[in-house]
């Protein structure tokens, strides 16, 4: 019986309009919130379905737009994996640590690896890149090139 997943699929539809939106299989189910919905949508998983786990955060370049994958369990061992998208002009999102405290870590990620913004996580640290790593380099970005080795040359 799927009960508890069909629950959350109906809820995720009728209350915030989730668009491609499944169970994927028992204890699975998937779903994407528009960016104005999404963090009105993690609350109600959290506080009223009882996805008080968060378990990681995928980020994506979509190629012209990125995704930010909110992996978040219950108790049971059932995980909803909730999608939200901003585009690669305006790559803007919200925290979720309010919530899950321990995703800064996941936020920061995205933010340092893909070049997103997440409003209410802390500006200076770049985890989990190291202090050195130059400004403006993202390398989890399709577009992304590395640069070019400098040569290094004795001066004996």
């Amino acid at each position: 019986m799927l009960e508890k997943e069909e629950a959350v699929l109906k809820a995720l539809t009728d209350r915030f309009d989730a668009a491609d939106a499944a169970v994927q299989r028992g204890h699975r189910v998937w779903a994407e919130v528009s960016r104005e919905k999404f963090l009105g949508a993690l609350k109600f998983l959290h506080n009223e379905m009882g996805f008080t786990s968060l378990c990681t955060v995928t980020g994506l370049d979509m190629g012209d737009q990125f995704q930010l994958i909110y992996h978040l369990a219950d108790d049971g061992g059932t995980v909803v994996s909730l999608k939200e998208a901003a585009p690669k002009s305006n790559p803007v999102f919200d925290t979720a640590t309010d919530l899950y405290k321990g995703g800064v870590l996941y936020e920061l990620e995205a933010r340092n690896l893909l070049g997103l913004t997440v409003r209410g996580i802390p500006e200076d640290i770049r985890y989990p890149l190291p202090d050195s790593w130059p400004e403006g380099q993202y390398p989890l970005r399709k577009d992304w090139k590395q640069p070019a080795a400098k040569e290094e040359t004795d001066h004996v």
